[in-house]
């Protein structure tokens, strides 16, 4: 009997999903301004200092925290200023955006952030299909991180790959 040879374990491709560099949805939580507004609309000072003070703050312990306004008010500066100073210290990170684009913000960040020296000099697939949406920035994040350093980069499955680059 033949023995069953696996060549794609022995071609020494590295498969990099971005997928991992992706945070839980769960851990992005959206701040609505528009929750704090008179009418939804008007910024009243003191009240607002108010309801900040008196927030629960806590609920955002170690999560990201996405700060928007959902209605048209507009919002003077120092009031994400003070939002910012009652999340400082609590939440993992917050800015102003909705959830997906943070998420994006985050992925990218974890993928400038990524150590390549495992990656040197391999011959490395991005993988193509998932369940999960992967944002268009991230390839070119990644791309931009790995191309100097490895020998190939492809995209797609082992089975079934694009090139992108080859070292000369």
């Amino acid at each position: 009997m033949e023995e069953i040879v696996n060549k794609v374990a022995q071609s020494g491709l590295v498969t990099l999903d971005l997928k991992t560099f992706l945070p839980e949805s769960a851990s992005i939580r959206v701040f609505d301004i528009k929750e704090f507004l008179f009418r939804e609309l008007l910024l009243r000072e003191k009240d607002f200092r108010e309801a900040m003070k008196s927030f629960e703050w806590e609920q955002f312990r170690d999560l990201y925290v996405a700060v928007v306004c959902s209605s048209e008010a507009i919002i003077p500066m120092w009031a994400y200023m003070l939002i910012g100073s009652y999340l400082e210290g609590v939440a993992a990170g917050f800015t102003f955006a909705d959830a997906a684009a943070y998420r994006e913000e985050l992925l990218l960040k974890r993928i400038e952030a990524l150590d390549v020296s495992p990656y040197a000099d391999g011959r490395i697939i991005i993988k193509g299909c998932g369940d999960e949406s992967i944002p268009e920035a991230a390839f070119l994040a990644i791309t931009r991180k790995l191309k100097p350093v490895v020998k190939t980069l492809m995209y797609g499955e082992p089975c079934s790959t694009v090139p992108i680059y080859k070292r000369r």
